[in-house]
């Protein structure tokens, strides 16, 4: 296939060197710069698979989020009154809905569809469902362990329906009893899971255990390292990326660098770094091609990741290079979709 034919069709899935690196992302028009990368890539292109007009658009990250979401609304709100969980219901209505999420091709678009932009509380638990679904696949688990990944990890905080709604929404920083009261969540989340017939006991963890912390500074008991069920060090890292690229009542989104900074340095607690490291590097692969802003207000295009430091990777603006892991007092600000 030629270079004139390539020009401006749109490709149907990621294509990737040979180290597994995407190079350019599904559903991506190809033009001149990308096409010039494939080739210094010594990438096929016969091997490429472009849209075509017979393939129909699946269902927007946004309107499967947006429809979990009412849906979640609704679940929460019976569950509040009748303190039952409707597990069947959940399995058979929420979950498909989670999981079509999870596999949209784009990752950034899912990311900005899972945010919290206004309601946080529903966002977050299906944010967080979608967010572990993901994580479990590449983590390579099997089938049977994600499925109730999804459920446990949609479900995680469960036990916030025992909790004041005025507490949940209070915009300001919560005193020390609002906080003890707050982390009570977890202990009435695993009460109310341990209890629901066909819920796998490893569900119940995910909600006592999704803020415990490797080196015991969490809660509610303190646990350490190979205490936490790994589900449940699975779901603390999603509660984390989700809880900080949201807007929340008393803080703003956080900006890109911001939230991967933290999470490698710790700054929520001592997540399980295996499972933050596998979840950065797929996230800063598909890093390469995209569009940025930076914290100066230039934009510009992700041209090069640095093997040695993936969150500061070449950026070409306009005629020029940035290299962020050299100007350090430069950073990614937003991703453009």
């Amino acid at each position: 296939m030629s270079l004139d034919r390539l020009l401006g069709k749109k490709i149907k899935n990621d294509v990737t060197n040979e180290k597994g690196l995407v190079l350019i992302p599904a559903r991506y028009v190809l033009d001149l710069n990308s096409l010039e990368l494939l080739q210094q890539h010594a990438i096929d292109f016969t091997d490429i698979i472009l849209w075509s007009d017979n393939d129909v658009e699946t269902d927007s990250p946004e309107s499967l989020v947006k429809e979990a979401v009412h849906y979640a609304q609704d679940l929460f709100e019976r569950m509040k009154y009748n303190k039952k969980i409707p597990l069947l219901e959940i399995r058979n209505e929420l979950i498909p809905i989670v999981q079509q999420a999870s596999e949209h091709p784009d990752l950034f678009q899912l990311f900005e569809a899972v945010k919290a932009k206004d309601e946080y509380t529903h966002q977050h638990n299906i944010g967080v469902g979608v967010l572990s679904t993901l994580i479990g696949k590449w983590l390579n688990m099997d089938e049977v362990e994600v499925a109730l990944l999804s459920v446990a990890a949609t479900l995680h905080d469960v036990g916030k329906v025992r909790i004041s709604t005025d507490i949940l929404n209070k915009p300001g920083k919560l005193t020390e009893d609002e906080f003890e009261e707050m982390k009570l969540h977890t202990v009435y989340g695993y009460s109310m899971l341990k209890d629901t017939v066909g819920l796998s006991s490893r569900g119940a963890l995910v909600a006592l255990q999704h803020h415990e912390r490797a080196n015991g500074k969490g809660y509610p008991l303190g646990l350490t390292e190979h205490q936490i069920d790994p589900l449940s060090r699975i779901v603390a890292v999603a509660d984390v990326f989700h809880a900080m690229s949201s807007k929340r009542p008393y803080h703003e989104a956080l900006p890109f660098f911001e939230v991967v900074s933290r999470m490698r340095s710790g700054f929520f607690g001592e997540l399980d770094p295996y499972i933050v490291s596998v979840f950065l590097e797929n996230l800063t692969r598909n890093l390469l091609g995209r569009r940025v802003r930076l914290t100066d207000g230039r934009w510009g295009e992700v041209v090069y990741l640095n093997p040695h430091d993936d969150t500061h990777p070449m950026v070409k603006v306009d005629q020029s290079f940035v290299d962020l892991s050299k100007d350090l007092h430069v950073h990614i600000q937003d991703i453009i979709l």
